[in-house]
């Protein structure tokens, strides 16, 4: 962040985006049943499951933004680079089998194109994220951020994914405070290509719009189309808050304001239903 940083509604239009792009991905998971893979570890039935898949979740977050955190101290930017590569090209391979396998059950004798396609998009998009520059990657992070969202708010329950977001906006508020989010960003979030985007003076993690993703593709997934766009619209003016509070103090977490109201959205249009 520049000390010029200030709060302009203009710096929402990669967040909205990539809750588009979510929401279009998400689509293709109405279009037919799909088969089921555990994202969570518990099952939610009781109380114990539910604080434990939110408890998992955190506890990876933290481990991995610590590591990161380790390894730029460090500057073993070599490193840091093969992780990332290897977790996002895993990622942009995983989500698109799972995508064109979708979009191509509509038309069945074009399934075979869905392998040849997948390893295309995801040579795409290495080279969007380690070689083609900065807009590049900016539209490279937004696209997975939105697709990986639409992929957690399908597979993962839609209590557990209320309690994992909950957790995971007040890990952030630790996390940038006190925690290995806010000491990695002093060392430049910009180094770990892949896992943010910079839009101006502003810069963004990945994880931010993954679970702002999450939550707006969940409520489409459990309460249907109107959910889905009173949290986005929830998100966007906790994210627009979170502007006005970054302007004022140069560092703010990204989670909690835009998780808060997308939540509050989501759920009071669902009593509409």
């Amino acid at each position: 962040m520049t000390e010029r940083f200030k709060a302009q509604t203009i710096y929402l239009l990669p967040v909205l985006a990539s809750l588009l792009f979510s929401l279009s991905c998400a689509a293709l998971f109405l279009t037919r049943p799909v088969p089921p893979i555990t994202v969570t570890p518990f099952p939610e039935e009781t109380p114990a499951g539910l604080f434990g898949n939110a408890a998992y979740f955190v506890v990876l977050v933290a481990i991995s933004a610590t590591i990161f955190y380790v390894l730029l101290k460090r500057r073993n930017l070599k490193l840091i680079t093969f992780i990332i590569a290897l977790a996002l090209t895993a990622a942009a391979l995983l989500l698109s089998v799972i995508y064109l396998s979708l979009l191509f059950a509509l038309v069945p004798s074009l399934e075979f194109l869905v392998l040849p396609l997948s390893i295309a998009i995801a040579v795409i998009f290495d080279l969007a994220v380690f070689r083609l520059g900065d807009k590049a990657r900016n539209i490279a992070v937004i696209c997975l951020g939105g697709a990986l969202g639409a992929f957690f708010g399908n597979y993962v329950p839609f209590l557990s994914a209320t309690l994992i977001l909950l957790f995971l906006a007040v890990y952030d508020i630790f996390a940038v405070y006190y925690g290995p989010v806010g000491k990695i960003a002093h060392l430049g979030l910009e180094k770990l290509h892949g896992l943010s985007y910079s839009f101006k003076d502003m810069q963004m993690g990945l994880g931010d719009l993954v679970f702002y993703s999450m939550l707006s593709a969940s409520m489409l997934f459990n309460f249907g189309l109107l959910s889905s766009i009173s949290s986005l619209a929830g998100i966007l003016a906790g994210a627009y808050l979170t502007l006005v509070m970054l302007e004022k103090k140069g560092m703010f977490p990204g989670l909690p304001f835009p998780i808060l109201f997308g939540l509050i959205g989501g759920l009071l249009a669902s009593l509409l239903l």
